[in-house]
């Protein structure tokens, strides 16, 4: 009987050769790749419906098969033009851990299954409480993304500062933060009528006075209000919340003050970041995003939490079946502290790089992004019949093309033209955003991959189809 399962050292060398000759050529192609390619992506994706296979096929063939065919027709988000959404970058040090961590397979949903592999996950949480100043007392986890991380965030949250019935609570945002946020909220059990999505001043910024007279009407009303949620970089203009005034107000109000710092919070290893992002340090809780300013594949988020036990109090469970859980301060059981029992060794793909290169790289880099965004905003001034609808705060803005005359519905039907032409020419992806009912076109420069180079290219071609308007 043959057990092709269990592929001897020699298949496993060509398993690997075999794709890295596919991955070196891709990744090596990523700036002459389209930004964006899914011109009958869909149509073409459906004719990939298929019954359970029954036979195998050549492995070189499904090589082929990924990277000649169901690849491409994608968003190229780990490429050098991607500069919509919030891009990531896919860095391959941190691929090359994630094999390690897959070939190896080891649990670590507890402590005692591998306890080294175990420590150095939770170094990785200790280095991102450092980057943002949290106290010794901090800890975290590791999740799949923001939105997770949202999760775990409101749940702790909601243990630590309510009773079991819990439904007269409140929460307090802005109208622009990320929608994984009022999900969260509601996945934790609260109505969405128990949200408060609170206006922003004219930098998209949540009002300081709007958020104190909502809290203050509810407890008129009857209501409890707990947490209020800052941005630490909105995804349509990448605002940044007054986190220092949020910060006061929560502490007078005795609420848990929670930051969505997903896109932004990594800044904290920047000079310019740490200037604005002033007051994250004093939250009750924030997330990050790594695979976007850190540049790690998708899949990489973390929530980390000033009082570490609390993460415990609200998520700890028991099973006769499961070992004994750590009781020291030191160690960590990632079941006890999330939502998750079963989960992969992601820390390997924070700690290698990190290991590897130290954190200055990866500093440099995102400096190097903020002056990417000064020049993007400088260039856009000269371009006549632009208008700047949000500067940018870390590495996002947003902008329009205005013409005399029109109103605020031919200039939203103006500017799509205008984006569909820009992302057409397929060197840069760019996104919109709704604001106030305005079609505005961003920009958000956040891959290791974006240089000067193609923010220039991004600059050419928005001059080149600004001019089909005159």
């Amino acid at each position: 009987m043959t057990y092709p399962l269990e592929p001897d050292a020699n298949e496993m060398h060509r398993l690997v050769d075999e794709a890295m000759q596919r991955i070196v050529a891709h990744i090596e192609s990523l700036p002459t790749q389209p930004a964006i390619n899914v011109d009958g992506a869909t149509e073409y994706a459906r004719t990939l419906i298929e019954p359970l296979p029954r036979e195998g096929q050549p492995f070189e063939s499904l090589l082929d098969f990924l990277f000649n065919d169901a690849i491409p027709r994608s968003f190229n988000a780990a490429g050098p033009g991607y500069l919509a959404y919030v891009p990531g970058g896919g860095l391959f040090h941190s691929a090359v851990a994630d094999l390690i961590a897959n070939a190896v397979n080891r649990y670590i949903g507890v402590c005692a299954a591998a306890p080294a592999l175990v420590q150095l996950e939770s170094n990785v949480v200790r280095w991102f409480c450092e980057i943002l100043g949290f106290p010794g007392t901090a800890g975290g986890v590791l999740t799949s993304g923001g939105s997770l991380a949202n999760f775990t965030a409101v749940v702790t949250a909601r243990r630590a500062m309510l009773p079991d019935d819990f439904l007269r609570g409140t929460l307090y945002c802005s109208n622009q933060i990320h929608h994984s946020f009022q999900k969260a909220a509601s996945l934790a059990g609260f109505p969405i009528a128990n949200i408060r999505e609170l206006p922003v001043d004219d930098r998209y910024r949540i009002r300081i006075d709007a958020l104190q007279d909502a809290i203050a009407r509810d407890r008129a009303d009857g209501w409890t209000p707990f947490l209020v949620a800052g941005s630490a970089g909105t995804t349509p203009t990448g605002a940044v919340d007054d986190l220092a005034e949020m910060a006061r107000v929560a502490r007078e109000e005795r609420l848990w003050f929670h930051v969505d710092g997903a896109y932004g919070a990594l800044f904290m290893l920047t000079e310019r970041g740490q200037t604005v992002l002033r007051g994250i340090e004093e939250a009750d809780s924030v997330i990050l995003d790594p695979h976007k300013t850190l540049f790690l594949p998708f899949g990489t988020g973390a929530v980390l939490v000033r009082d570490a036990h609390a993460l415990r109090r609200a998520h700890s469970s028991h099973a006769d079946y499961l070992p004994d859980m750590q009781e020291e301060d030191g160690l960590v059981d990632f079941c006890e502290i999330s939502p998750e029992l079963s989960r992969d060794f992601r820390g390997l793909r924070v700690w290698l790089p990190l290991k590897l290169f130290g954190i200055e790289p990866f500093r440099q880099q995102l400096d190097e992004k903020l002056d990417l965004i000064a020049i993007a905003l400088a260039e856009l001034r000269k371009i006549e019949g632009i208008e700047i609808v949000a500067e940018p705060q870390l590495t996002i803005l947003a902008f329009r093309l205005v013409r005399p005359g029109l109103s605020t519905e031919q200039l939203n039907d103006l500017n799509r033209d205008l984006l569909a032409r820009i992302t057409a020419r397929k060197r840069v992806m760019l996104t919109p955003a709704i604001l106030d009912g305005v079609f505005v076109i961003r920009i958000a420069i956040s891959s290791h991959r974006t240089h000067r180079d193609r923010v220039e290219m991004a600059m050419e071609d928005i001059r080149a189809e600004v001019l089909r308007y005159e």
